[in-house]
C-alpha cells in the first residue's frame, strides 16, 4: 500500500507494542481502523461529488448546444417563411414585401454573435 514490506510492518508493530503497551494496543488498532474507514468514506464521497459535477457540466454543454441549434433552426425557418428574395435593378437582393422607399430593414445582432456566448 505505502511501499512497506513485511519487515517494516513488523518493526512498526513492535515499536507500537513497546510504546503503547499490550493493554492499549487493541484499542489503538480499533481506533486506527475506524479512522481509516472514515477517511475512505469521505474520499469516496468527494470522488462521487466530482463525478456528479462533471456530469452536470456535460449536461449543461449539451443543453447549450441543443439550444443554439434550435435557435439557428428557428432563424432559418423564419427566413424561409418570408419568401424568396427578388433581385433589384441594382443587383442586390431584397424582400418582396419591402418597398424601395423603405429600404431593407437592418436586423439587430443576436446575442450569440454579439457576445460570443458565455465562457464557463
Amino acid at each position: 500500500m505505502f511501499g512497506l514490506g513485511f519487515q517494516e510492518v513488523l518493526l512498526i508493530l513492535f515499536i507500537a507494542l513497546i510504546v503503547v503497551g499490550p493493554g492499549k494496543l487493541p484499542d489503538l488498532a480499533r481506533a486506527l481502523g475506524r479512522g481509516l474507514a472514515e477517511f475512505r468514506k469521505a474520499t469516496n464521497e468527494l470522488k462521487s461529488t466530482f463525478d456528479q459535477d462533471e456530469t452536470v457540466q456535460e449536461l449543461k454543454k449539451e443543453f447549450r448546444t441543443a439550444q443554439s441549434q434550435i435557435m439557428l433552426e428557428n432563424l432559418g425557418s423564419s427566413t424561409a417563411a418570408e419568401g424568396p428574395r427578388e433581385a433589384s435593378p441594382s443587383g442586390q437582393t431584397a424582400s418582396p414585401s419591402v418597398s424601395p422607399e423603405e429600404g431593407p430593414k437592418a436586423e439587430a445582432p443576436s446575442r450569440e454573435s454579439a457576445g460570443g456566448g458565455k465562457a464557463s
